[in-house]
């Protein structure tokens, strides 16, 4: 009795049709553990969102109401008039521009810094160069408590407690450490054939920079700037020690002083949770507009071909 053998095509098909199979699987079970995750993640941020549309009478009924019955889209308009209440002339157009005003000019001056600085660690050779960037690297070890003390006597000694300028002008002395490290790691990988065919070409050391080596960084620099947009925007330390004169206030500080206002009188958390919406959204929006930049910025750098 003889047996009958498939062709050798037919059998690397039913091969390949059966790894594809498990390909598609693995990647259907990935695609739903991860729904589920962002599912648990979103929820703090769903419940934020609902509660800042509730009346008064819904916020501590259990079970949770998440839809709100009715919607009360004035909460928002209340909010705002609340907190021009308790600190006249704050009110949201206020403090928004206070907000975008010191998160811009800071990301900018941190980008323009850490530009400068990585470029200078990457493609230049000097006595010294390695020592100096550990050095700068260890600065990443130190709490920022330690700092906190003298940076604000030098501040209060320039006279310039009460101002944005420790909040802007100080970080054109020098970018995150983290930030330069990662630029420098963007600029290593560039082949130095392109810096000397432009130096062939006449091109000079700022016209390399400006017009080479920034585009061809130009994701890494969109994730950067995402990252220390938020950071600026979120950033409370600083405005809450510098910064004495409610109207200077940027939103998270004014949230925190509209708490504790609150908390003198009958806490209104659907003011609270409304505030917070409004301070979360930008933050969201530009990660959901920004986030293929942001991911192609933080893995393009990672292999060095």
């Amino acid at each position: 009795m003889t047996s009958i053998s498939l062709p050798a095509t037919a059998t690397t098909q039913k091969t390949q049709f059966g790894m594809r199979g498990r390909r598609t699987l693995a990647d259907l079970i990935t695609y739903i553990l991860l729904a589920l995750f962002s599912l648990f993640v979103l929820i703090p941020f769903f419940y934020m969102f609902s509660t800042s549309l509730k009346p008064e009478s819904q916020l501590f009924e259990w079970p949770i109401r998440w839809i709100p019955d009715p919607i009360m889209w004035e909460n928002y308009v209340r909010a705002f008039q609340e907190l021009s209440r308790i600190a006249p002339g704050l009110d949201f157009w206020r403090i928004l521009g206070n907000t975008l005003f010191i998160t811009i000019l800071a990301m900018v001056a941190e980008l323009v810094a850490v530009t400068i600085v990585a470029y200078g660690f990457a493609r230049f050779r000097f006595p010294g160069r390695d020592v100096f960037f550990i050095l700068m690297l260890s600065t990443m070890m130190l709490p920022g408590i330690i700092t906190l003390i003298p940076i604000f006597v030098i501040w209060r000694n320039l006279g310039l407690i009460d101002t944005y300028d420790p909040l802007v002008t100080g970080i054109w002395l020098g970018g995150g450490a983290w930030a330069v490290f990662l630029l420098r790691q963007f600029l290593l990988s560039i082949p130095k054939e392109i810096e000397e065919a432009a130096i062939i070409d006449g091109a000079n050391t700022f016209q390399i920079y400006y017009k080479i080596m920034l585009p061809l960084i130009k994701p890494a620099l969109l994730a950067l700037g995402v990252l220390i947009f938020q950071g600026n925007w979120n950033n409370f330390m600083g405005p809450l020690i510098y910064l004495n004169t409610p109207v200077k206030f940027p939103m998270v500080v004014a949230l925190k002083f509209f708490q504790e206002s609150l908390s003198k009188e009958a806490p209104k958390w659907h003011y609270m949770m409304a505030m917070s919406t409004v301070m979360a959204a930008p933050i969201l929006a530009l990660f959901f507009a920004a986030q293929r930049y942001f991911i192609e910025g933080l893995t393009v750098g990672a292999v060095k071909g």
